[in-house]
C-alpha cells in the first residue's frame, strides 16, 4: 500500500476523525463562552447611584435629603416629636420661645426639637423633667442639614434647588402653612392616624387666624388612663393670645360644648388628620 492510500484510510477512521477535529471544538466552545460572557457582562445591572438629597422623587416640594426615608427614623422622629410636645403641657421648656407659643409653634418647636441632637447639652437646654426617649434621627442634622432649620416649606410647587434661597423653606410656618405645604391629607377617620400625626380645624369666622392644629398623641407618655386616643395642643390661635397647652383624648373632644371643635367626620370645621410630608 503506498503512502497516499494510507493516509486516506487513517482520515477515513471515524475515531481518528474525531480526535482530529478536537481542537477546533474545543476552539469552538471558548469562542461561545466568551461571546456568552460578553453578553451577560452587558445585561448585569449598573451599580446604584448615589442618593441625591436634591431630588424629589414624589413632587412633594420636600427634597429627598429632608425626608425620613428609614423605618427607625420615622419611628423615633415620632416618640421625640410628640414626647416633647406632651412635655410642654407639664411644663413648658425655657427653650420654647414665649413669642413663640401658640398652636403651631408648638408643632414647630416640637419637630425642630425632635431633629436635633440629644445629648447632655440638649438635656441641659430643655429642662431637667426630660429624658432619653428613643435614638436620635440620623437622616437630617440641623446645623450641616440641607435646610439648616429653615424646615417650613412656604409654596406649592416640586422641590428645586433654588427654592433653598429664595424664601421657599422658612423657620416659621403658621397652621395654614403646615397644613397647605408640609402634611398631606390622611383621613378623617382616627382609625387611620398614626402618632404625630396632625388635626386641623377651619373655623371661617375667625379672620385673621381661620387654622388651627393639634397634634395626635395616640398612647401618650405620662397618664394614659388606659386609652390610646390622647392629642395635645396650644390654645392659642397666636402668640399674642393668652393661652395654655391641653392634653385631652378625642372621646372628650367628642364631647365639646362647641360642636364646631369636635374631630368627628360629620363636623365640617374639622378637615381632619394630616401626615407630616417628611413622614410620608
Amino acid at each position: 500500500m503506498n503512502a497516499a492510500c494510507f493516509i486516506k484510510r487513517v482520515l477515513a477512521s471515524p475515531v481518528t476523525a474525531l480526535l482530529a477535529c478536537l481542537p477546533l471544538i474545543f476552539s469552538g466552545a471558548a469562542c461561545n463562552r466568551s461571546s456568552e460572557a460578553h453578553v451577560n457582562a452587558k445585561k448585569q445591572p449598573a451599580p446604584p447611584r448615589a442618593e441625591n438629597k436634591l431630588n424629589d422623587a414624589d413632587r412633594d416640594g420636600i427634597p429627598d435629603g429632608v425626608e425620613l426615608s428609614s423605618f427607625n427614623d420615622r419611628e423615633n422622629f415620632r416618640q421625640w416629636f410628640t414626647g416633647i410636645a406632651e412635655m410642654q403641657f407639664y411644663e413648658m421648656s425655657k427653650a420654647w420661645n414665649v413669642e413663640q407659643r401658640d398652636c403651631s409653634g408648638l408643632v414647630r418647636f416640637a419637630w425642630r426639637e425632635a431633629l436635633r441632637k440629644h445629648d447632655s447639652v440638649w438635656f441641659q437646654k430643655m429642662g431637667a423633667s426630660y429624658d432619653q426617649i428613643a435614638s436620635d434621627v440620623n437622616a437630617y442634622d440641623l446645623e450641616r442639614g440641607l435646610l439648616g432649620e429653615k424646615l417650613f416649606r412656604t409654596n406649592t410647587g416640586a422641590f428645586k434647588e433654588a427654592d433653598i434661597s429664595d424664601g421657599s423653606f422658612s423657620e416659621f410656618a403658621d397652621a395654614r402653612t403646615l397644613k397647605s405645604f408640609n402634611s398631606i391629607f390622611v383621613s378623617r377617620d382616627r382609625e387611620e392616624a398614626k402618632p404625630g400625626d396632625l388635626l386641623f380645624y377651619y373655623q371661617p369666622w375667625v379672620q385673621k387666624y381661620p387654622y388651627h392644629v393639634m397634634i395626635y398623641l395616640g398612647q401618650p407618655r405620662e397618664a394614659a388612663e388606659g386609652a390610646g386616643d390622647w392629642v395635645v395642643y396650644h390654645t392659642g390661635a397666636a402668640p399674642i393670645d393668652e393661652g395654655a397647652v391641653k392634653k385631652v383624648r378625642l372621646a372628650v373632644l367628642d364631647q365639646h360644648p362647641d360642636p364646631r371643635w369636635r374631630p368627628i367626620e360629620n363636623n365640617k370645621n374639622f378637615l381632619g388628620f394630616y401626615r407630616l410630608k417628611i413622614l410620608n
